[in-house]
């Protein structure tokens, strides 16, 4: 993958231990073979390269001053880790980061002793780490603790709360903000070097401390006049004064590329005590050109041609999910002028682009911030909007306080489009939307619909957005089977009712959303009934009534946890009903699924074609239900 004569210091660089033995000048020469050799690894595996560029001088200034893993180091968010790995006794496994049985993409405690902290959403570092500073003080241990966040994770309440409550305790933290928004560029220049280096001094601190003890015994007025200058004259060369309220010690904003002034002010500020915060600008995709010009494309990558930066095509030949509803939501918005669309910070993973560009006076991007996300939308629908929130079904995990009190119990007409339900693939665990079905379905008023293909998709969005109340319809990564879109905006579906796709006997699948392929070509060799249930909630009832007289088994089947999930709605309602007829709910283990490809993963849950016969005939088998059945089965499994 890789040509080592081209890394011949990294090559010798395992550790940060033998790290801390290089020259200055080394480490610049450490900075740009990393540099190189993490774009030669990303362009055959694919992964996230942009945000991990910015951050190679960053990581190793941070290895080199601070003792790890003895310091603690948390990452937010985890997709900046790719180098923090290579000085991590991981660079070799980087040939497969993201792949089935390979190393995570992102922080991960099992993996390594340096991952201090578990990382995938964002805006946790500084709560983290907090933790961490107050046990290293309840336990007498001298270390410290470094929070380092960005890619706008700063815009999150979260962060906000753990800045506040650290500058109350006075905590032994340090906060990086790496802050790579060119919009603040103008900034980086030879004073705010300067500066970054006077405030993160000894002797700077020193001056400052001695000067808060001598006003301690002057006059009230004094010190408040004292006060004043200091956040004046501080507040016209630094945009530090918020920070400064909140109890740290704001120091920069310094050049995140210049290895010589990070290792200087970070050894200046590990001396210091309380609560630093250490402002840094960073660009995104730096020292590779195509991901410079482009940062938002080269974030997440496919392989790609490292000389021309030109990435291999993967483009589906059927249109992915995401696709069909962004142009759902443009088509709806061209028919109704209600119509807003809100994003959590996702405009193109949600596939807003098109719908931002066409109607920006109705697309709203609150940045990370999934709580605000769900109650702005909720006062958007008081006032007769009708919002349709377009976000990943872990990230609305997030907001789920804000789903249940400000939307459900005010019955507010709001239509939830989450992407990403199910597997994801390589992003693994803290992506996967292996949840959204079970915390869904118990709400009150809530209307939870699961397309089994693209043209299902659509309908269900006509359906929620005219459903008066909340509704979420929740769909997979990827592409379907490839029925074509209807454009139509109009047609709906009728509320809680399932469709029969195939007539069968004794067993009846009951199939929830993505797995719909799968179960009808299992039902050919199981001659079964498949139902295409189309709504968790609500359950078509009557139906389960009218199979449970014609079948001796029911299946269930959902892309999403087995507990509280879909087959758990469709035992209750057998056991409401009395309805005694077996049943089998086959869905995500109690586990979280680690990454690979989607593929892989269903095998591994025995949601293909082979694992749903190999489960139906066990259980049938369990049951003691006719062999004759079992012998016509045997020669397909």
């Amino acid at each position: 993958m890789t040509d080592s004569h081209l890394y011949p210091l990294l090559e010798r660089i395992h550790n940060p231990l033998q790290l801390r033995q290089l020259s200055t000048t080394q480490l610049t020469q450490l900075a740009e073979q990393l540099r190189h050799f993490l774009i030669a690894s990303v362009s055959e595996t694919g992964g996230h390269l942009s945000s991990n560029l910015g951050v190679v001088e960053l990581t190793i200034a941070l290895h080199y001053v601070f003792n790890t893993p003895e310091d603690r180091l948390v990452w937010d968010v985890g997709h900046q880790t790719y180098p923090h790995k290579m000085l991590t006794e991981r660079r070799e496994a980087l040939r497969q980061i993201r792949q089935y049985g390979g190393i995570s993409g992102f922080p991960k405690r099992s993996e390594s002793d340096y991952d201090t902290f578990g990382v995938g959403h964002s805006s946790t570092s500084i709560s983290a780490a907090l933790g961490m500073a107050l046990a290293a003080l309840h336990k007498d241990e001298d270390r410290r603790t470094v929070a380092i966040i960005g890619d706008g994770a700063m815009t999150a309440g979260m962060a906000f709360e753990a800045l506040n409550h650290a500058g109350d305790v006075n905590a032994n933290l340090l906060v990086i903000l790496n802050d790579n928004d060119m919009s603040i560029s103008p900034n980086v220049g030879a004073l705010q070097q300067y500066l970054g280096r006077v405030l993160s001094s000894s002797l700077y601190s020193g001056v400052r401390a001695g000067g808060k003890k001598l006003l301690q015994n002057m006059p009230s007025q004094l010190q408040q006049f004292a006060r004043l200058t200091e956040e004046h004259m501080k507040g016209m060369f630094v945009p530090g004064t918020l920070f400064e309220e909140l109890g740290f010690n704001y120091i920069g904003p310094i050049d995140g590329h210049d290895l010589p002034a990070l290792l200087n002010t970070l050894s200046n500020v590990r001396e210091l005590e309380g609560p630093q915060f250490l402002h840094i600008i960073t660009k995104k995709g730096h020292g590779y050109g195509p991901a410079e010009a482009d940062p938002c494309t080269y974030h997440g990558v496919s392989a790609f041609n490292k000389i021309t930066g030109k990435m291999e095509a993967t483009s589906p030949a059927k249109p992915t999910y995401t696709k069909i509803f962004g142009e759902w939501l443009c088509d709806m918005a061209t028919h109704d002028e209600q119509l807003v669309g809100i994003t959590p910070a996702m405009r193109e993973g949600s596939g807003l682009v098109r719908f931002s560009e066409r109607f920006p006076e109705r697309y709203f991007d609150v940045g990370i911030a999934e709580q605000h996300c769900v109650t702005l939308a909720a006062g958007m629908a008081c006032e007769g909007l009708k919002p349709v929130v377009a976000i990943y079904s872990t990230f609305l995990q997030r907001a789920y306080d804000q789903l249940i009190h400000d939307v459900a119990l005010q019955n507010l007409s709001v239509l939830f489009a989450i992407d990403r339900a199910g597997l994801v693939g390589a992003d693994g665990a803290t992506h996967a939307g292996s949840f959204d079905l079970s915390y869904l379905r118990c709400i009150p008023n809530m209307v939870v619909m699961a397309p089994a293909d693209e043209y299902e998709c659509r309908l269900m969005l006509n359906t929620g957005f005219f459903h008066e109340g909340p509704a979420a319809v929740r769909y997979p990564r990827g592409s379907g089977p490839g029925e074509e879109a209807s454009r139509d905006v109009e047609t709906t579906l009728p509320m809680g009712k399932a469709q029969v796709r195939r007539e069968g006997k004794r067993i009846a699948l009951l199939n929830f959303g993505s797995l719909l392929q799968p179960a009808l070509q299992a039902a050919e060799v199981l001659n079964a009934t498949v139902v295409n249930m189309r709504f968790v909630k609500p359950l078509d009832v009557e139906l389960l009534k009218q199979l449970a007289q014609e079948h001796e088994l029911f299946v269930t089947l959902e892309e999403n946890t087995l507990m509280g999930g879909a087959g758990s709605a469709v035992n209750e309602a057998l056991n409401a009903a009395v309805i005694n007829t077996p049943i089998l709910n086959l869905g995500l283990p109690d586990d979280f699924m680690p990454h690979g490809s989607q593929h892989q993963l269903l095998a591994d849950a025995r949601l293909d074609k082979q694992g749903i016969i190999d489960s139906v005939t066990q259980h049938w088998q369990r049951l003691g239900l006719p062999q004759n059945f079992l012998e016509k089965t045997s020669s397909f499994s």
